[in-house]
C-alpha cells in the first residue's frame, strides 16, 4: 500500500476539538465515507514528488525556515505527538498559515512545476516513491495531484479554515 498524504479543512472549533482530544480526528480521519467528502483530499504517493517539484528538494532537505512551503506537506504544529495516525502524528497549519500556504503556491504553473521535475535527482534524493525512471506517467500523476491540491489550498484559505494533514 505504501504511504500516503491525506488532507481534513477543517475550521477552528473542529481543529480545537482535535487539539484537546486526538481521538476525535481519528474518528473522523479514517471513516470510509471521507473519500467522497469535499473537506477531505487523498493525496495518494504523489506528497513527496509534489514537494520536489515545488521547492527541489526533497523534505530530508526542507528545514522549518522554508515556511510556509515545508507546511503544504506537514503543518508545523503536531496535533497530539503520542498520536499514529500511521506515520507519526497529525499535524495543522492554522487558517492564516494555510492562507499563507496558498499564496505560495497560487500562482505555480505545470510548465513551471514541470521544469523542475528531474527523475535522476528524484531518484538519487530519495524521493517517494521511487517510480520516477520506471513509469512513463510520474509527471503527469504528480500534475493532476498538484492540481487537486491547489484547489484544496484554495477552498480553505477562502473560508478561512485550517489545514490538518496526515501520512497514512
Amino acid at each position: 500500500m505504501g504511504m500516503t498524504q491525506s488532507y481534513l479543512r477543517v475550521d477552528n472549533e473542529t481543529l480545537n476539538n482535535f487539539i484537546a482530544d486526538s481521538r476525535r480526528l481519528e474518528d473522523i480521519a479514517f471513516k470510509q465515507n471521507n473519500i467522497d467528502s469535499e473537506n477531505f483530499l487523498y493525496l495518494d504517493k504523489a506528497w513527496e514528488g509534489i514537494f520536489f517539484l515545488i521547492t527541489g528538494q526533497s523534505l530530508a532537505e526542507a528545514v522549518e525556515e522554508e515556511a510556509p512551503l515545508l507546511g503544504i506537506l506537514m503543518g508545523l504544529t503536531e496535533i497530539d505527538p503520542d498520536q499514529d495516525m500511521g506515520y507519526g502524528p497529525a499535524t495543522y497549519s492554522t487558517a492564516e498559515q494555510t492562507k499563507e500556504i496558498y499564496s505560495a503556491i497560487k500562482d505555480l504553473t505545470k510548465e513551471e512545476l514541470s521544469a523542475n521535475y528531474n527523475p535522476n535527482k528524484m531518484i538519487e534524493e530519495g524521493i517517494y516513491p521511487d517510480i520516477w525512471k520506471d513509469d512513463e506517467n510520474a509527471l503527469e500523476y504528480l500534475l493532476d495531484y498538484f492540481d487537486d491540491l491547489k484547489i484544496f489550498y484554495k477552498k480553505a484559505a477562502e473560508n478561512g479554515e485550517a489545514m490538518v494533514m496526515y501520512l497514512s
